[in-house]
């Protein structure tokens, strides 16, 4: 099996979020920058993840994902499921033809086929919330972002100074002159 950027970027990302849950939405601005993740793909991998009702987004100033479920309801096969990763260690897929379609299964199927479950299983007894502790058991520091207000508290007022007239009369007036 191997496990691909898509799998483990979507597992980085879904930790850096648990992390960060408590202070509300996060947005992927801000977990592309400090995972060092493309932000059109984080867009993408974030897009299925919603789908499978892992992640819930909030639109608007302030807005962001926060997660779609308790972080020990999440386990890292279903993020890897999610992204369409498949965690297959089998040369066919699963489909029974590793020799071809008129020939079938190759002699180590079964040897493939018991490495895969014993990986799904695996991956499905760890879940979000322990990844999270190990994280805070390194002594991970999570940074407070400041609140971003969409309104200024002391807007600044500047006067427009109109020159031009205001109708067809005073244009008329400004003309003949």
């Amino acid at each position: 099996m191997r496990l691909t950027t898509k799998g483990r970027f979507a597992v980085t990302a879904m930790i850096d979020l648990a992390l960060r849950s408590h202070s509300g939405p996060v947005a992927l601005a801000a977990i592309s920058q400090r995972q060092q993740i493309s932000l059109s793909y984080l867009e993408q991998l974030f897009g299925k993840l919603r789908r499978h009702e892992l992640v819930e987004s909030t639109r608007g100033p302030g807005g962001g994902y926060s997660l779609g479920r308790a972080a020990e309801d999440i386990t890292v096969a279903d993020i890897i499921v999610a992204v369409d990763e498949p965690i297959d260690a089998t040369g066919c897929g699963g489909k029974e033809n590793c020799m071809g379609d008129d020939v079938g299964r190759c002699m180590t199927h079964d040897l493939w086929t018991s490495l895969n479950a014993k990986m799904i299983e695996y991956l499905d007894s760890i879940t979000l919330k322990k990844l999270v502790a190990d994280q805070l058991a390194r002594g991970i520091s999570i940074e407070e972002a400041p609140v971003k207000r969409a309104i200024s508290s002391a807007p600044v007022v500047k006067p427009l100074k109109v020159t031009a007239p205001n109708s067809v009369f005073a244009l008329g007036a400004a003309i003949s002159k």
